[in-house]
C-alpha cells in the first residue's frame, strides 16, 4: 500500500507501526441535514461538534459485529457529507475568485480570502479520509496531490521578493491552462507545486514578510498595468487552478456518493474489520506522524516560517483544530455540516466500548486533550514556534506530545482488533 503525504512518500503502513515507538517518540526530541443515523436519531441542533469530553455521539451497539457493521455505514455517511461540504465550499470559493478577477479591488480580494479560509473548514476535517489508497490518494488515481499538496515553493508560481521574473505566470513559454497546470505540478521537484489550495493560498496572499500578519499581496497584481507584471497570466492562472479545485474535490465527493455503484459501495460491502483496518489507517497516521510530525514537529524543530503548513494566509492553527476534529468526528460518529445539521450514529468508539471499555475511555479523552491543546494554539503559528517564545513553544510541544500518544492508543486498538496490512511488492 503505497501513501502521498501531501504529495511526499510515505512509508508502508506495516513500517509505521512497527517503528512507532522507536521512531515516532525519538523524532518527537453521510447524508444530509438533521439525517437519520444508524441507531434513528435525528438531529440538527447547529453545536460545534461533538462533545469535547468525548462523552457523546458514540452510539455503542451490542457485540462487535454488530459496531462494527454500524460504524462503518456511519462512517461511509460521514464521508459523503463532509466531501459535499467540502464541495459546496470550494464552488463558493470559485465564484468569490471569479467575482474578483472580473473587477479586482480590495474588497474583492478579501471576500475571496474569507472564502478561501470558509472552504478550508470542512477539507480539512476530511484528512482523516486518507492513507489507505481509498479515492482521495489512490496509488493510480488519486487527486490529493493536486488539491493540498505542500510544501510550496512559491519561487515557482510568481515573483518572490528579490525575484520580480520567477515562476510560471512570468514566463511567457508556459501555457497556463487545465493540462498544462496539472502536468507542472511537481514537475522537477516535489515542491514545485502548481495546483491546490495552497496554490491559490499563495496567488491571494502572497509571502508572508509580516511577524504579526499574514501575507498582503495587493489587488493591483491583478489589475492591467498594476502593482507587478503579466496580470492577464495571473488572473488566468488563479481562475484556472480554482476551477481544477472544484473538479476534483467532486471527483472524490462522487466516489462517496450514495446509491452508486462506486468506491462507498465496495466500502460497504466489504469485510467490516477491513473497512476498520482502513479507518483507523487514517486516524493513526493523521495523528501522530502527519499533523503531530511532518506539520508541527518539524515546524517546532526548525522555528522557520517556511515549514508552517498555511504559512501564507496565518491559517495554520485551524489546520490543526479541524484535523483533529476530523478524528474525533470518526471516533464518535457525529459530523456537524457547514449548515448546522449533524450526521450521527455509531462511531469507532462504539467497536471499542464492546471489546475494552478503558481503552475506549482513554482514547476518547486522549483526543478531546489533543482538541482542546489545539484550540490554545495562539495565531499566528510562526510566532508560536520562534525560538524565544517558550510559551508559544511549549504549547506545541504539548499538542505533539498528546498526537504521539493519541497515536499509540489508536495504535493499541488496531491491535486489539486483530488487523493486519498487506506490505505489497515494492
Amino acid at each position: 500500500m503505497n501513501f502521498n503525504k501531501d504529495k511526499r512518500q510515505m512509508p508502508k503502513i506495516a513500517q509505521i507501526f512497527l517503528l512507532m515507538s522507536a521512531l515516532a517518540f525519538a523524532a518527537a526530541c453521510g447524508g444530509d441535514s438533521g439525517a437519520s443515523s444508524a441507531d434513528g436519531n435525528e438531529t440538527g441542533d447547529g453545536s460545534g461538534g461533538p462533545a469535547a469530553d468525548g462523552s457523546s455521539g458514540s452510539g455503542a451497539v451490542g457485540d462487535e459485529d454488530s459496531a462494527s457493521a454500524a460504524a462503518v455505514e456511519t462512517y461511509g455517511r460521514i464521508v459523503s457529507a463532509t466531501y459535499e461540504d467540502t464541495v459546496s465550499a470550494a464552488r463558493d470559493l470559485d465564484s468569490a475568485i471569479d467575482a474578483f478577477l472580473e473587477d479586482p479591488s480590495e474588497a474583492g480580494l478579501e471576500s475571496a480570502r474569507q472564502a478561501w479560509r470558509d472552504a478550508r473548514e470542512p477539507y480539512l476535517q476530511t484528512e482523516v479520509f486518507r492513507f489507505y489508497d481509498g479515492p482521495i490518494d489512490h496509488a493510480e488515481d488519486g487527486v490529493e496531490g493536486f488539491i493540498n499538496a505542500w510544501p510550496l515553493d512559491e519561487h515557482y508560481i510568481d515573483y518572490v521578493e528579490g525575484d520580480e521574473s520567477s515562476g510560471i505566470i512570468n514566463d511567457p513559454t508556459e501555457a497556463i491552462d487545465a493540462d498544462s497546470l496539472l502536468g507542472l505540478n511537481e514537475a522537477g521537484g516535489e515542491k514545485n507545486i502548481a495546483t491546490g489550495f495552497h496554490a491559490i493560498e499563495f496567488l491571494l496572499w502572497g509571502q508572508d514578510h509580516d511577524d504579526e500578519g499574514p501575507g498582503d499581496r495587493p489587488y493591483t497584481d491583478f489589475v492591467d498595468g498594476g502593482s507587478a507584471e503579466n496580470q492577464d497570466r495571473r488572473r488566468s492562472y488563479l481562475a484556472t487552478i480554482s476551477d481544477l479545485l472544484v473538479m476534483h474535490l467532486e471527483q472524490v465527493a462522487a466516489s462517496w456518493a450514495e446509491g452508486e455503484s462506486n468506491y462507498r459501495a465496495d466500502f460497504e460491502a466489504m469485510d467490516p474489520n477491513s473497512a476498520l483496518e482502513r479507518i483507523l489507517t487514517g486516524m493513526i497516521v493523521l495523528s501522530g506522524f502527519e499533523t503531530g510530525g511532518e506539520r508541527l514537529q518539524t515546524a517546532l524543530d526548525t522555528g522557520d516560517q517556511e515549514d508552517e503548513h498555511s504559512c501564507f494566509s496565518d491559517n495554520t492553527h485551524r489546520d490543526m483544530i479541524q484535523d483533529i476534529r476530523g478524528i474525533q468526528n470518526v471516533l464518535l460518529g457525529s459530523y456537524t455540516r457547514i449548515d448546522g445539521g449533524v450526521v450521527e450514529g455509531t462511531g469507532i468508539l462504539g467497536v471499542m466500548e464492546v471489546l475494552d471499555a478503558e481503552l475506549a475511555g482513554r482514547v476518547a479523552d486522549r483526543v478531546a486533550a489533543s482538541l482542546e491543546l489545539a484550540e490554545s494554539l495562539q495565531p499566528p503559528f510562526d510566532r508560536e514556534i520562534v525560538i524565544g517564545n517558550d510559551d508559544g513553544r511549549s504549547r506545541v510541544e504539548a499538542l505533539v506530545d498528546s498526537l504521539r500518544k493519541q497515536e499509540e492508543d489508536l495504535a493499541e486498538v488496531f491491535e486489539m482488533l486483530g488487523l493486519s496490512v498487506e506490505i505489497p511488492e515494492a
